[in-house]
């Protein structure tokens, strides 16, 4: 929370934060005046249109500053989204796909489904029909709170909310005996209680952490890997950075190893287009764009920032964005935007020192190249390359 009430805001104006699957936004507010109250609170879940604070105006009316309808970012936890909020994650889980056709989402409702005939359609407006298609719910298991038992949108939410319940019950015995791909069965997680052993200190996950660990774990048992080490003499080029960086240094722009890098894997990727591609059901989709991610490291955990038409960029231009990108991530700012469309990606040590290291390969990309640490010898980057 950015504000509280009694403070006065002006327009565009931060209220509140909130925070995606991989980032994290401020709101601005709509309209200037006295906050009266706020409407949400911490770990709430708002959706575009929501109210968020309760602002009095200079001649003493109030009005209700809302979410701005490109908002798409989701914090936590109230009801009013969660029924759109879960399903829709569902449906971007990690899951193969089947060989020749698209799978078909399973609705968490499915099992409560039914056939009726068209004599017997429960009472229901034509957006709580659409509302219920969108989420695989069959209206006939809904008993309508509304005049006459018509069912409205949110007797659909209470239902899937509740639908949902069980299912995340009755499948937490098994989650972690079950690789989120292939129906891979493994042993289970063992259960141990490590305070007997000694103090301990228990903090939970980053979201963040908790989807990229399941989607690394998933590339990594679902994705042959193939490793390729290198050594290149990179005197001349470290020589060459260090005096772009002197040159450049008044315009505020730093060179590193990867902004080169980047620029050496959009001429790699051209001449082996196969490795510009991603694998859609038996057919491999080459790209004719050229969007190279990089890892980024953050307190909250690993982010893959995307520099977008670097075929197209000057080394100046990658070193600049590269520069904001990387801020942006560790300030947990980046949008979904800015970490979508990656052709391929770039797993760099930075700081931390090594000759050599195994990253995963990002999904649904073909490879990856690491870069560890610049030694300060005279020969760098020994390289993994990996393709699927």
């Amino acid at each position: 929370m950015l504000v509280a009430p009694g403070d006065k805001v002006t327009q565009e104006q931060s209220l509140i934060t909130v925070e995606s699957d991989k980032a994290s936004m401020e709101i601005p507010s709509s309209d200037e005046g006295e906050v009266e109250a706020v409407l949400v609170k911490v770990g709430d879940k708002v959706a575009k249109g929501t109210a968020i604070v309760k602002l009095k105006s200079g001649g003493g009316s109030a009005k209700a500053a809302a979410a701005p309808a490109e908002t798409k970012s989701k914090p936590a936890d109230s009801n009013a989204d969660k029924a759109q909020g879960e399903p829709a994650a569902a449906a971007k889980a990690p899951a193969p796909q089947a060989s020749g056709a698209a799978q078909q989402r399973v609705s968490p409702t499915a099992a409560f489904g039914s056939a009726v005939s068209a004599r017997s359609l429960p009472h229901a407006s034509p957006s709580v029909r659409k509302f219920a298609r969108e989420l695989g719910v069959d209206l006939t298991q809904i008993t309508g709170s509304g005049e006459k038992q018509r069912i409205t949108q949110d007797d659909v939410r209470k239902f899937v909310k509740a639908a949902l319940s069980v299912a995340t019950s009755t499948s937490s015995t098994t989650t972690r005996s079950q690789v989120g791909g292939g129906g891979l069965s493994v042993l289970d997680w063992p259960n141990i209680d490590f305070s007997k052993f000694g103090p301990i200190e228990s903090k939970p996950l980053s979201r963040i952490k908790k989807i990229s660990g399941a989607n690394l774990h998933r590339n990594w048992v679902m994705i042959p890997h193939v490793t390729n080490n290198e050594q290149a003499d990179i005197t001349e080029l470290e020589a060459f950075r260090v005096a772009m960086n002197k040159e450049y240094e008044k315009a505020g722009v730093k060179f590193t190893m990867l902004a080169f890098l980047i620029k050496a894997v959009v001429s790699a990727l051209q001449k082996f287009p196969e490795f510009n591609a991603s694998l859609s059901g038996d057919n491999l989709v080459l790209k004719q764009y050229y969007h190279v991610g990089f890892a980024a490291d953050t307190p909250n955990g690993l982010v893959v920032p995307v520099i977008r038409d670097a075929d197209k960029k000057a080394v100046s231009q990658i070193a600049k964005e590269m520069t904001e990108l990387a801020k942006l991530a560790r300030d947990g700012k980046l949008s979904p935007a800015q970490m979508q469309g990656g052709c391929f990606s770039i797993s760099s040590l930075g700081g931390i020192g090594g000759t050599s290291f195994t990253p995963i390969i990002n999904a649904p990309e073909v490879a990856i190249l690491a870069s560890p640490s610049l030694p300060c010898s005279r020969y760098g980057t020994v390289r993994n390359l990996r393709r699927a």
